[in-house]
């Protein structure tokens, strides 16, 4: 999405984010999940701090960094919440989690592997990532 189209749905985020990152006992907390949220919205390739901090008028490098390694904010509640309201738009019968890799984009992105390809010759540096799909 563009700045301008992530703005514009302002009201609708800030509702989701009080509504999922309610138990979070400080105000900043959500201001900054809030934040990191329309950072992953935004178009871009790097989803790391520092790119989408420089995306965001209001973003800061240093506060997103504190609100994802070390703000003492416990995840079980947020994706809790993430799937309850899920599950009131899709019903799923089942649950399937499986893994995905991507392409490695710059010298210093997180969670990246040597992940083995189809034919075992054929590795390369690859971010894994989590998908959830619901049938």
């Amino acid at each position: 999405m563009k700045l301008g189209e992530v703005e514009r749905r302002q009201g609708e985020l800030a509702g989701f984010v009080a509504d999922v990152f309610g138990s979070f006992p400080r105000r900043d907390q959500r201001r900054w999940g809030a934040c990191y949220l329309r950072g992953l919205m935004l178009d871009g390739r790097r989803k790391s701090i520092q790119p989408m901090a420089g995306r965001l008028p209001d973003g800061n490098m240093q506060a997103q960094q504190q609100f994802v390694n070390q703000s003492p904010w416990d995840p079980l509640p947020v994706r809790r919440r993430i799937a309850e309201r899920l599950t009131e738009v899709i019903t799923p019968e089942v649950w399937v989690v499986d893994d995905v890799s991507f392409p490695k984009c710059g010298r210093a992105t997180a969670g990246f592997a040597e992940a083995v390809g189809d034919q075992p010759a054929r590795k390369c540096r690859r971010q894994m990532r989590a998908r959830v799909w619901s049938r």
